[in-house]
């Protein structure tokens, strides 16, 4: 079965596409807040959600503006803050619905990481636990890149370029590179501002996380093209061992739930979200 759809106004008046898979409350350990990559939506995660229902869990995700089935301009970001405003809001909606004392799971992959990890540094609203997949905390750029972004965003924040995403780096499995290649949902465009975004707010994060007091697991592959493993492997040393639990695969791409061989990994975030609900 697909996933149930709705729409929430976000940040900005931007209409959001809200996806839930929802279970019965005699069967819910806990919920769970799904939030997706750069250029992506959030139908690209029915199979991880699946997973997560079967654990449990029910699950909501929603397409970031300017994304999937959202409102926008593809690839834009109408304020600085507007991600995880509209974060904030979707976190609320889930909330309205769980019964006291439920925990809420807040799941982010890639910029969506960025977007999780960033709303936790901040405090924006409460979670029980975070998990981080292959999260955007530092980014591959060449001098000139780095010249552009001190600039543009200033004097042209919302102008829109390719996001040099190369949809080779995304998984070894070639089906999985096929259907993002054909998914008409998908798109290249990235804006001054969100790259600003990108590109600085992983400092933030990385900054912060000595005083990290969320749960947390992060998970990365080792030979991820796309984003920086560097990112991963700093705030897994910054962060107090204690909070944080951290996995690097070897040998693993970018999506690494949706590599050839997603068992380790999946086996790695039932362990831990076993644990955390246990508690």
């Amino acid at each position: 079965m697909v996933a149930q759809l709705s729409t929430l106004n976000g940040q900005a008046g931007t209409e959001l596409a809200v996806y839930d898979w929802p279970l019965p409350a005699s069967q819910r350990r806990a919920s769970a807040v799904l939030v997706h990559g750069l250029g992506e939506h959030m139908g690209r995660y029915e199979a991880l959600a699946r997973q997560l229902n079967a654990w449990g869990l029910g699950v909501r995700g929603y397409d970031h503006q300017g994304h999937g089935r959202s409102g926008g301009a593809r690839g834009a970001l109408a304020h600085g803050d507007g991600l995880t405003a509209d974060l904030a809001l979707v976190i609320d909606s889930q909330r309205a619905q769980m019964p006291p004392g439920e925990p809420l799971v807040l799941l982010g992959h890639s910029m969506g990481g960025l977007v999780a990890a960033d709303f936790v540094a901040r405090g924006l609203r409460p979670v029980d636990a975070l998990v981080l997949s292959s999260p955007a905390l530092a980014a591959f750029l060449n001098p000139l890149q780095r010249l552009l972004l001190a600039t543009l965003p200033r004097l042209l924040p919302n102008l829109r370029v390719g996001n040099g995403l190369d949809a080779r780096g995304l998984s070894h499995d070639a089906a999985v590179v096929a259907a993002y290649r054909a998914d008409a949902l998908c798109h290249d465009r990235i804006s001054a501002r969100l790259a600003h975004y990108i590109a600085t707010r992983g400092h933030q994060v990385l900054a912060a996380a000595p005083a990290w007091s969320v749960p947390t697991l992060l998970l990365w592959g080792e030979d991820d093209r796309i984003i920086d493993p560097a990112g991963c492997r700093a705030l897994a040393a910054a962060a107090p061992a204690g909070v944080l639990t951290a996995h690097g695969f070897a040998g693993l791409l970018h999506e690494i739930f949706n590599e050839r061989d997603a068992a380790p990994v999946l086996a790695a975030l039932r362990q831990w979200l076993d644990g955390q609900l246990a508690k």
